[in-house]
């Protein structure tokens, strides 16, 4: 168990991490969910359909859906693109080996089986972070959606307003507000990190390049 946690730490220790946080965000807003109930003279729910409430839905689909566009959409990019002195960058003057055919290792006993195997397998292999990513973000996408549209409904049957459709909502400045605060704020963030790790440093730790490499040093 220590050697499995040793490996593992940091997955580990983010998941334990992520659980506290979603707990805290469920409890909370169950409290906050149901004081505005109180305020529309409703009834208090249980913390077990306050989870499957459009209120709570709505909100943490909202923000995977941010978390996984812009992983996609970062893994994508830096395909194509470069950037001078960033460690998460490939070399633009220099052949990667990120870029190099992975049929070259057909013959490594210690390559993943797609490599193995090669044909379509292989080529969806190749791929198949993205694919993981872009399918994680349209799922989150979907749930954002079709919680927002719960979330509307809700709110609608306190107002005695009439309901929505999921393809109402898809059309509601409001469904696309919510998802352009977050998304801005994620590509913002990678943003920053990426031109920090130019000029910053921190030691130990593999995001960051070496204290004494220079500033145009690009990659690891």
């Amino acid at each position: 168990m220590r050697r499995f946690l040793r490996d593992n730490g940091l997955t580990v220790t983010l998941l334990v991490l992520f659980v506290l946080s979603l707990i805290g965000q469920a409890l909370t807003g169950w409290r906050a969910h149901g004081e505005e109930l109180r305020l529309h003279n409703m009834p208090a729910i249980g913390f077990g359909s306050y989870l499957s409430s459009g209120h709570f839905i709505s909100a943490v689909f909202e923000n995977w859906e941010s978390e996984f566009l812009q992983m996609a959409a970062y893994v994508l990019l830096t395909i194509f693109l470069f950037q001078k002195g960033a460690s998460e960058s490939k070399k633009p003057d220099e052949v990667n080996p990120e870029d190099e055919s992975p049929s070259a290792h057909r013959g490594d006993p210690d390559a993943p089986w797609p490599v193995h195997r090669g044909g379509l397998l292989l080529k969806l292999y190749s791929h198949s972070l993205s694919i993981a990513l872009v399918t994680l973000f349209l799922a989150s996408f979907w749930l954002h959606l079709a919680g927002s549209t719960r979330r509307i409904n809700e709110e609608a049957i306190l107002h005695n307003q009439p309901t929505q459709t999921v393809v109402e909502t898809l059309g509601d400045p409001q469904f696309w507000y919510e998802s352009f605060q977050n998304w801005q704020s994620e590509f913002l963030s990678i943003g920053v990190l990426l031109l920090l790790g130019i000029y910053l440093r921190e030691r130990g730790s593999p995001e960051s390049k070496p204290v004494s490499a220079p500033h145009a040093m690009t990659g690891h």
